[in-house]
């Protein structure tokens, strides 16, 4: 690494820790932790746009922080998944966020595109919402080879899909809140209700809370175990869009492209694997995992930095109004499911 990376890496690498430590306070707040630490960092990356010194001396390094950072991030972020609690769950737990997982992307997916929304982005909105929100739409992101000249675009449409999941997250987590005693469900029906319904961990953990106790270690549970299937569905969509990709082409002469595995997606598998059967011990599963935030918040802040957040206006309307549909399509069915089956 020569002088000039190095010093631009330094400097997107303070820019990025000061936007991830200040987004992790500030969502210590009581209204705040409804939106969570990585969209905030998210945010402060967009608004530390203005200072044009450091983001124009720095940008060359804020690429490779929210593209290796990233999947850091996600790798350490396999600490927090128990496998022996998931499996504990039970098999209805696991299967119902097979198929809310499935259903969500699938369902959103088409509306979006019905709509007319872009491939790329519909593909990203539908993941974030059915899976684990802003962590989702990165990892899922990554699975895609930008074209020439599309770079730009495609980072903007990371920060569309992140956006609307953190806006609809929020808005739904306050909705279900205030359905809670409407709703006459007991408090493990109302945490699969919002571990299953809900986009980011930071939004099942805040409204499940509000049931209580019981009700909150139900909803993570529950949302962890949407987490635990963003590696089988990364592979899947990642060779879904290749051949989509490529038949769009003209590709019709047979040739296959290599499978699109998420090596970093086997380190989150890994780091799990870890965190469940090696006796590291409680501080330290709590350390990686504040680690894991750290890192995607760095990630959030310099895709916030390199983007233009105006587009959520434009390119971003559709995809917003496919993904509010898809959202209450999905929170009806868990609603349903939960007094059903829990």
């Amino acid at each position: 690494m020569n002088v000039v990376l190095s010093r631009n890496f330094a400097s997107a690498f303070g820019l990025t820790l000061i936007c991830s430590l200040l987004g992790s306070y500030l969502a210590g707040f009581p209204y705040l932790e409804v939106i969570g630490a990585l969209v905030i960092s998210l945010i402060l990356g967009m608004l530390a746009q203005t200072y044009e010194p450091a983001i124009s001396y720095s940008q060359a390094g804020i690429g490779l922080i929210s593209n290796k950072f990233l999947r850091l991030g996600i790798i350490l972020l396999g600490f927090k998944l128990n496998l022996i609690s998931l499996a504990q769950a039970g098999v209805k737990t696991i299967t119902l966020a097979v198929f809310i997982v499935t259903g969500t992307i699938l369902v959103t997916y088409n509306i979006a595109r019905r709509f007319g929304v872009e491939d790329h982005i519909a593909i990203l909105t539908a993941s974030g919402t059915g899976i684990c929100g802003a962590a989702a739409v990165m990892g899922i992101s990554s699975q895609f080879t930008s074209k020439e000249g599309q770079e730009e675009r495609d980072r903007e449409d990371e920060v569309v899909a992140v956006a609307i999941v953190a806006i609809l997250g929020t808005l739904f987590t306050l909705i279900e809140i205030g359905l809670k005693p409407l709703l006459h469900m007991t408090a493990v029906q109302f945490g699969v209700m919002t571990g299953g319904s809900l986009h980011e961990i930071a939004h099942a953990v805040a409204a499940g809370s509000a049931g209580g106790p019981v009700s909150l270690d139900t909803a993570i549970i529950t949302k962890l175990s949407r987490v635990l299937l963003l590696a089988p569905a990364a592979i899947i969509i990642g060779l879904w869009y290749q051949r989509k990709q490529a038949k769009a082409a003209g590709s019709t002469n047979g040739e296959k492209g290599s499978l699109p595995i998420p090596w970093f997606m086997l380190g989150f598998i890994l780091a799990s694997v870890i965190g469940t059967f090696v006796p590291l011990g409680a501080p330290v599963l709590a350390m990686l995992v504040k680690l894991a935030y750290l890192v995607l918040g760095m990630a959030m802040a310099a895709l916030g930095m390199s983007v233009n957040f105006r587009v959520l206006l434009t390119r971003g309307r559709n995809a917003l109004i496919a993904s509010t549909i898809g959202s209450v399509i999905l929170l009806t069915f868990v609603i349903l499911m939960s007094k059903l089956f829990f």
